[in-house]
């Protein structure tokens, strides 16, 4: 004898079930559909430093392409300000749909965490890898009436000056903790200047007005080769083929001194992921154009275009290691 009762049950649990899953295969299916007419409008490609440097030349060579790839402008918008983190902020909150995107840099990703106090965002909660992009090493570099030729006649040469004063792209960014990573390896007390954007720093350090400034290759490079300024150290692993005659800091005997930057895209968090495996799709497609290669090459950068998982992994990794650094120079900003 059916016991009515329980097979009334079974027949409500049953619809549940039914309906459950129709909800789910509509809701793959819209986004599915979504991620294939994405995008249907502009988007915005927020970057936190000014025209002419070296994360906004690598965000527009992808955007200039992203925009060939999809029909649909990409537009970039520079946020200046704070080393990067008021534009890391807007990103951070904007809507989850797509239509924002962030190029966000090893300082406001990596290495703020651990020297700001009030941050804003959560760089692992609040985005969505999409692409590591590019890497770059950094230049430590002199005004050329420095009479030092390589590193350890710089270190020689600073400790008998009565002052030594070292400039950097702003407080928390790579080139300060630099400084404090090249003093706390030789001995040398240099005061860090921290100019507001880089064309100061750059012609601060032209100028002499600084006696040592730590600079990505894509920035410093042409400036070397044309005479300006001179390269004591590269801080990669190995040498760089744009300064192929410029030792690694780790040759020179100070193999602490080993960094470098990354540059890579973000979406906000709870971005759909049909729409972030099409976004990363695009980008790894911009980044192995051939133009796009030479040009970043060119300038200094390592060219990447990885998955999202390997760049969400690298952040992960980088924010204990930064924050070693950081914790030693017993930097805080109070931004």
């Amino acid at each position: 004898m059916i016991d009515k009762e329980k097979s009334g049950m079974y027949w409500v649990g049953a619809r549940v079930v039914r309906a459950a899953a129709a909800c789910m295969l509509l809701a793959a299916t819209t986004g599915s559909a979504l991620a294939q007419s994405y995008p249907t409008r502009p988007v915005r490609l927020v970057v936190g430093f000014p025209s002419g440097t070296g994360p906004d030349l690598v965000a527009r060579l992808v955007a200039q392409k992203l925009q060939e790839f999809t029909g649909q402008g990409f537009v970039v918008d520079n946020k200046t300000g704070a080393a990067g983190l008021i534009a890391a902020r807007e990103a951070a909150k904007a809507p989850p749909d797509g239509y924002t995107l962030f190029l966000g840099t090893v300082g406001e990703m990596a290495i703020a965490p651990s020297s700001y106090t009030r941050l804003g965002f959560d760089p692992v909660k609040d985005f969505a890898a999409v692409s590591h992009v590019v890497t770059s090493d950094f230049a430590f570099v002199v005004p050329t009436a420095t009479p030092a030729k390589n590193l350890k006649e710089y270190v020689e040469w600073g400790k008998s000056q009565k002052s030594l004063f070292m400039g950097t792209f702003g407080a928390g960014t790579p080139g300060h903790f630099g400084v404090a990573m090249l003093a706390d390896a030789t001995g040398l007390k240099a005061e860090p200047v921290h100019y507001k954007n880089t064309g100061d720093a750059m012609s601060g350090i032209i100028a002499g007005d600084t006696q040592g400034l730590f600079g990505t290759l894509a920035l410093v490079s042409s400036h070397v080769k044309g005479g300006k300024l001179r390269a004591l150290a590269t801080t990669g692993a190995e040498r760089s083929t744009m300064l192929p005659d410029v030792p690694t800091a780790k040759e020179q005997g100070y193999p602490s001194v080993e960094f470098g930057a990354w540059f890579g895209i973000y979406a906000p968090a709870k971005t759909p992921n049909d729409i972030l495996d099409k976004l990363n799709g695009e980008v790894v497609k911009a980044m192995q154009a051939p133009d796009v290669r030479e040009k970043l090459q060119g300038v200094g950068f390592r060219v990447v275009g990885s998955s999202r998982q390997e760049f969400d992994r690298l952040l992960k990794q980088d924010i204990p290691r930064w924050e070693k650094v950081v914790k030693a120079t017993g930097f805080k900003a109070q931004e």
